[in-house]
Formats: C-alpha cells, sequence, structure tokens
C-alpha cells in the first residue's frame, strides 16, 4: 500500500518538557489510524506538527508523498485538518461558511457553488444550509466543520477528537460520515478520548505514553496482548458440562446456565487447541462466546491508569 503518512525519529518538547521522544508511524493510503494516549500525552502536538502547524525538532515526516519540512505549502494543499474546537462561524449561514472557505482556497466562483451545494447534501445539511450556525445542534455543527475540511477535497484529513461533547447519536452519525470518506479513498489520522471509537472506527491504532508508543496494531491485536480473556461454553446438559470441565481442567461452571467459562486469549490457535479438545472426547456444545479485553483494559495496562473518557455532553 501507498503510505499516507509516515514519521522517523519525530521528536518535539517545550522548555525541558520532552512531548514526543522519537517516535515513528506509518500510516497506509485509504485507511483510518488512530492516536490513543492519556490527556497531555502529546496526541494534539502530533497532529499539529503533522499537519504543518508547528515544527518538529527532530524527525523525517512525509505526508502525501511530500517532506513536511521541505514543501510544507504542498502539504497544506493535500490535506484537511477538523480540531477539537469548531472553525465554525455562528454570524454566517452554513452555506455561507462553506462558500467562505471556498473562496479561501481561492476556487472559481461556479465551483465553489458546486461544492458547498454537494457538501451540503452529503452532510444532510440542505435544509439548515440557509440558516445561522448560531442555531446548530453540536451534531449539525461538527458535520459542518468537517464539510468545510472537505471543501479542498483532501486525501488526508486528521480529526483531532471529532466528536467530544457529541451525544451518542451523534457521535454514530459522524463515524458513518467518516467511513464513507475512507471508502472514498480518503486517509484518516483521529486523535481521540473514546476508545470505542478507535474500536469500531481504526484500522491501526497506536497507543502514546510519556512520549512514546507503547503499542500498536489492530485493535484484536492489542486486546490480545492483554491477559483476561476467556471462551464460555454452553451445553445443552450437566453431563456433557462435566465431561467437559474434566477434560479441560481450568474452568469455571454456571450449573444454572449450563455453561463453562475456559480461558483462553481468543487466538484462532487457541481456539482451535479448544474445540480440537472437545472433538476428540466427541463432546457437542450448544454455543461458544469469545471474551476478550477491550481497549480500556489495554490501555489501563499499557499506561498505567484508565483512559480519560471525555463527558457525555448533551447539546442542543
Amino acid at each position: 500500500m501507498t503510505t499516507a503518512i509516515g514519521a522517523t525519529g519525530l521528536r518535539k518538547k517545550f522548555g525541558d518538557h520532552v512531548v514526543l521522544d522519537g517516535i515513528d508511524l506509518e500510516v497506509p493510503a485509504g485507511t483510518i489510524f488512530s492516536l490513543l494516549g492519556p490527556n497531555g500525552a502529546g496526541k494534539t502536538t502530533a497532529v499539529q506538527i503533522l499537519s504543518t502547524l508547528i515544527t518538529a525538532d527532530a524527525g523525517t515526516i512525509t505526508v502525501a508523498g511530500h517532506d513536511v519540512a521541505e514543501n510544507p505549502h504542498a502539504v497544506r494543499e493535500a490535506i484537511g485538518v477538523t480540531g477539537q474546537f469548531s472553525a465554525v462561524d455562528n454570524l454566517l449561514t452554513g452555506e455561507e461558511n462553506l462558500r467562505l472557505m471556498g473562496e479561501l482556497y481561492r476556487l472559481p466562483k461556479p465551483e465553489v457553488r458546486r461544492r458547498a451545494a454537494h457538501l451540503l447534501e452529503q452532510f444532510d445539511l440542505v435544509e439548515a444550509g440557509r440558516k445561522t450556525a448560531a442555531t446548530y445542534s453540536g451534531g449539525m455543527r461538527r458535520r459542518l466543520d468537517l464539510a468545510m475540511t472537505l471543501v479542498g477535497e483532501p486525501r488526508v484529513i486528521f480529526l483531532d477528537e471529532p466528536t467530544t461533547g457529541l451525544d451518542p447519536r451523534s457521535r454514530h452519525a459522524m463515524w458513518d460520515i467518516i467511513r464513507k470518506l475512507v471508502s472514498g479513498g480518503v486517509t484518516i489520522f483521529l486523535t481521540t478520548q473514546y476508545l470505542e471509537e478507535a474500536d469500531q472506527l481504526a484500522d491501526r491504532i497506536a497507543v502514546l505514553d510519556h512520549g512514546h508508543i507503547v503499542a500498536e496494531g489492530t485493535a484484536a491485536e492489542l486486546k490480545r496482548r492483554i491477559p483476561g480473556g476467556y471462551v464460555q461454553l454452553q451445553f445443552a446438559d450437566v453431563r456433557e458440562l462435566d465431561t467437559a470441565a474434566r477434560i479441560l481442567g481450568n474452568t469455571s461452571r454456571d450449573l444454572e446456565a449450563l455453561t463453562l467459562t475456559v480461558p483462553n486469549d481468543g487466538s484462532r490457535r487457541a481456539l482451535k487447541a479448544l474445540l480440537d479438545r472437545l472433538d476428540d472426547a466427541s463432546i457437542e456444545t450448544d454455543s461458544l462466546t469469545v471474551h476478550t479485553p477491550d481497549l480500556d483494559d489495554v490501555f489501563f495496562a499499557l499506561t498505567g491508569h484508565k483512559a480519560d473518557h471525555a463527558p457525555e455532553v448533551q447539546t442542543r
């Protein structure tokens, strides 16, 4: 795959405080990459460097095929950035906000009108487009914010905690929009406080702590690194359950539910070994459920504390 974002030895400090201490990143084009970390871990600093808003102290960085240090203008032409705080002008209508962005990109007026109309339809803001942004709900404002980012048709988009403060319904709507963008070939670099968000969206996840990438992989790969997974087997009768318990050894049973809980990391190899032992004894199961640690467990194991979840804010 083509690399959309690459960084080697990325370093940044403010005064004596080292925020990023030689991190390496590689994000394939057309994927979603999520950077997780505690508050103050350097997630926003990483986004600011990769999007040319601030410079790194050391390291080699390429975005959309361009060297960030040598050709920042080309990088800016290829990317879009949606930060934690809305860039929407409350005094303008939704359509006027989009047209303003088109004018800033110095697009021809017919093209500005075409893109504004298309984005209002794409983000379900046609009716709201004639109203001032001050009347928008939180979810509508974030949709408009992302739509404004897309006026320049970027191939790489940095989303820095894009759903903070949104109610669950608005957050899920934003997830659907992000998935559609990626299906169209756009690359997304996502930072988020919501571990469920990274779990749902990201092709790969990196955990940043004290300036270092302490783990990277798919959500499933990260979960398998943490002990505590298990398989729950359900049987038709007590006889089958008792026989399976004797064969498998280290288990706990629930006689009322006719279930057996067996420690297991949920990997393909471990599951096959478990099922082979049952098959060899001609034991049938009614159902099998795999339970693995969630990303919150991963985060705690890697950083020493739970994630700093943003509060659930119900917006207008």
